[in-house]
């Protein structure tokens, strides 16, 4: 929500500056998100006057000014506006200025042929309004050479955020109340006079939604001249981000983001008999402001008269009973809507809107009079015409919290001690009455307030957040038992080891768009995805990590960097296997760009920068199974990663042929096209969840180290295998051969060529043999390498002569 400084002096005496209450604001539990000073967008332009105004020699629709900013030196400048004349009082944008609207530097150039040293501005290039069909035109009386953000009297503006638990704060008046109570000023409530009804209101009022509406309030104004809003309005919505349509709708727009209070207007001419707060019949459509045309259900509630709908209620008006320019008789309507109910039809309609925020989470419902009053006496102050009599049907719910207080929960739950004096005044400067005997009332604007908790909430913040001591918790006696599940341990373990390896640690969304959610589905069953979504960019939940990884990665390719190794520890979220949780712990890695770069060494790809492969992929999946306690001496490499990466450069790890631990390869062209980055592209993807728990329920604690007390020897085998076996189930083989002495087995040649079959390949590995009470002898070595051999040669392995 925005609202300028001058709009917040209206309510609040201060002579606080908008840092000051900034930073307040934020101790308040208001967060400012933004604090913008429109003076400074405004810097380089100056009131001046025109002198002289000549054809340009070289364009029809050009002329050539003589312009006097102030300095006693007038400036050449040339201008097309139609309404530039001699004697016009305007503002004047200088060389070096930045003109707002379309973020270019005003520089001293040839137009045509003629020298001009600026620009002649619109409304519409300050961003000051639309009319961008001649220059600003100034009195007469306007300063010369004085900036145009001083004559203009511009006001800091303020962009703050509002928890869905404070209403009252969704107008500028909750704010500076909020800050009065925090001693920055003093509250200046509205004169609130009442404007007399001068005939009876001539249409009929009246709910008959008693729980959707409990209170519907109206009154006509006649005689209304519906023109563009005076300057000062304007100005207030412009700066709270709003685009001035008309007085009448300017006007409930002020009432709405000043209070808190929505409101709507209708054209009397256009409605026909009773005006009725009820439920919408099925079927029922209303054509709304936005130019959408919505089916309603008998669920919602609905402003209608005897012929249609024309309001759904509390969210947005209708199209057909929209005031216009022509309008001369309105129907005021302000009312008091069901919170639930307006939420539930916001959601079912996926309409949004300033009013719908403010009713779903609660307005004030006894401010209905007061409201209809302020409204009224701005639209016959600046639009004329006469007020009937109010109409007022229904009663709005008024019943409010009683809580039974205690000033030391201060100190028990608040962790501060605060005298019962200044909890007391601190308290009714918020507007709640506070009891003798400590019972507390909440005012109507407050619905949040349900227990003593959040008076003590209220009585710190305003207090001082930052007057809370940082003290440490009690220790019990003895060691502290340790807290973190091993679901916790296991992650932390594993955020390490990544991070040893040379790994980025990256937080990406849950919510992903839909598009990349589906190209990593994998057919689980389905997405989760939000109904009510922050965006729609963000509305599926992610079935992979990946996806947050592939983004991230080309954020930093694209900005510069060489190469990306990243990281991410989260849940992914799947759909339809009632056998497991819907939630799954993962870990993934994305390896983008190079490797290494490039250098002067030759031998080393030909001194080219090296990008990352498959290998490299395997290398830290094999790594974090193992840190992760997974038994990768154990694991089998099998296909089938997924279409998201390489046929033939990808692969999974698995614990028998069904249990999928790890999938790892190179991504894709497809998927690299899908996300617009350039590979190739490394990733891996550890599903924690598969990993089995250690037999004996014991921790991941390494036993204690011995050193072997004989020296280990190594033997060499090279077998002739059929090409198509993977080298790793070779290597299961030869270490499964003799467990007792075999600790120990690698690869360290492959080769298929001359010499070799056709359809072999050959495979060196080395074995490492571990002796225990005593030196092998050779029959020992011999027994050992038969048994070696004899287990090769079940994958149909022979040992080359």
């Amino acid at each position: 929500m925005k609202f300028s400084l001058a709009w917040l002096k209206q309510y609040l005496e201060t002579e606080a500056g908008a840092a000051e209450i900034a930073a307040k604001l934020n101790a308040l539990g208001i967060e400012v998100e933004g604090l913008e000073d429109p003076a400074e967008k405004l810097a380089g332009f100056r009131v001046a006057r025109v002198l002289t105004a000549a054809p340009h020699p070289n364009a029809d629709k050009l002329q050539v000014l003589t312009v006097d900013h102030g300095d006693g030196q007038p400036l050449q400048v040339v201008c097309g506006a139609p309404n530039a004349r001699a004697g016009l009082v305007g503002v004047l944008g200088t060389a070096g200025a930045v003109v707002p609207a379309g973020g270019f530097e005003l520089k001293k150039s040839a137009i045509r042929g003629v020298e001009s040293n600026g620009m002649m501005c619109s409304a519409r290039e300050l961003e000051l309004g639309d009319d961008h069909a001649g220059i600003i035109e100034l009195p007469e009386d306007a300063p010369v050479g004085t900036a145009f953000a001083e004559y203009r009297g511009t006001s800091p503006v303020f962009d703050v955020a509002i928890t869905p638990n404070r209403p009252d704060c969704m107008g500028v008046f909750g704010i500076a109340r909020d800050l009065a109570a925090a001693g920055m000023g003093t509250l200046k409530p509205p004169r609130i006079e009442p404007v007399a009804g001068a005939f009876p209101c001539p249409v009929e009022i009246r709910t008959d939604d008693p729980e959707g509406c409990p209170a519907f309030y109206g009154r006509v104004i006649r005689g209304v001249r519906n023109g563009p809003s005076p300057e000062w309005l304007q100005s207030a919505l412009r700066d709270a981000g709003q685009r001035p349509i008309s007085a009448l709708v300017d006007l409930t727009n002020y009432l709405m983001l000043g209070f808190g209070r929505p409101a709507h207007a209708y054209d009397l001419a256009k409605l026909s008999g009773a005006v009725v707060a009820r439920r919408a019949r099925e079927g029922e459509q209303v054509l709304a402001l936005n130019e959408k045309t919505y089916t309603l259900t008998p669920e919602m509630t609905v402003i209608a008269d005897e012929r249609q709908v024309h309001d759904i209620a509390g969210i947005m008006g209708g199209e057909d009973s929209g005031v216009s320019e022509s309008t001369t008789d309105v129907l005021l309507e302000i009312a008091y809507f069901n919170p639930e109910r307006i939420g539930a039809t916001g959601r079912a309609l996926g309409l949004a809107s300033d009013a719908r925020t403010r009713f779903e989470r609660g307005v004030d419902p006894a401010f209905l009079d007061h409201g209809l009053e302020l409204l009224t006496a701005l639209i016959v102050e600046t639009c004329g015409g006469e007020a009937s009599e109010v109409v007022r049907a229904g009663t709005p719910p008024l019943e409010t919290a009683r809580v039974a207080y205690d000033p030391l929960l201060s100190a028990k739950l608040g962790g501060v001690e605060i005298a019962p004096a200044e909890q007391r005044a601190i308290l009714e400067r918020l507007g709640f009455a506070v009891a003798e005997d400590w019972t507390v009332t909440a005012p109507t604007w407050r619905p949040d307030i349900d227990g003593a908790a959040d008076l003590v909430e209220e009585v710190v913040r305003v207090h001082g957040i930052d007057r809370v001591e940082s003290v440490a918790l009690p220790r019990g006696e003895g060691v502290a038992r340790p807290t973190a599940t091993p679901e916790q341990k296991l992650e932390r373990r594993l955020r390490r080891a990544a991070a040893a390896r040379g790994l980025n640690e990256a937080v990406t969304w849950s919510f992903i768009p839909p598009a990349d959610a589906d190209h990593f589905a994998d057919g689980n069953g389905g997405l989760w995805v939000l109904e009510n979504p922050i965006s729609e960019d963000m509305k599926a939940m992610r079935p992979s990590l990946l996806p947050g990884l592939l983004s991230a990665a080309k954020r930093n390719l694209d900005r510069g960097a060489d190469g990306v190794r990243l990281f991410e520890i989260g849940r992914r979220y799947l759909r339809g296997d009632a056998a497991r949780s819907d939630e799954r712990l993962t870990l993934a890695v994305l390896l983008a760009g190079e490797r290494e770069p490039r250098g002067w060494d030759q031998r080393r790809n030909g001194g080219k920068a090296q990008a990352f492969d498959a290998f490299d992929a395997k290398a830290e999946a094999l790594a974090l199974l193992a840190e992760a306690g997974a038994p990768v001496d154990k694991l089998q490499v099998m296909g089938e990663a997924g279409p998201q990466f390489h046929p033939g450069q990808s692969a999974t790890l698995r614990l028998g042929p069904k249990t999928v631990l790890a999938r790892f390869g190179a991504l894709h062209p497809k998927t690299l096209e899908a996300f617009d980055i350039e590979g190739p592209v490394a990733a891996v993807e550890l599903f924690l969840d598969a990993i089995p728990a250690r037999k004996g329920g014991g921790g991941f604690a390494r036993v204690a180290y011995a050193p072997p007390a004989l020296q280990a020897v190594t033997r060499d085998f090279a077998f002739l295998v059929p090409a198509e076996l993977p080298a790793g189930e070779l290597l299961r083989a030869v270490r499964g051969a003799d467990k007792a002495n075999i600790v120990d087995a690698r690869v360290f040649d492959v080769f298929a060529g001359q010499g070799v079959p056709e359809g072999k390949k050959s495979v060196a590995i080395e074995a490492k043999l571990q002796p225990g009470e005593k030196t092998y002898t050779d029959e020992d070595l011999k027994g050992i390498s038969e048994r070696i051999v004899a287990a090769a040669a079940k994958l149909g392995a022979e040992l080359r002569g």
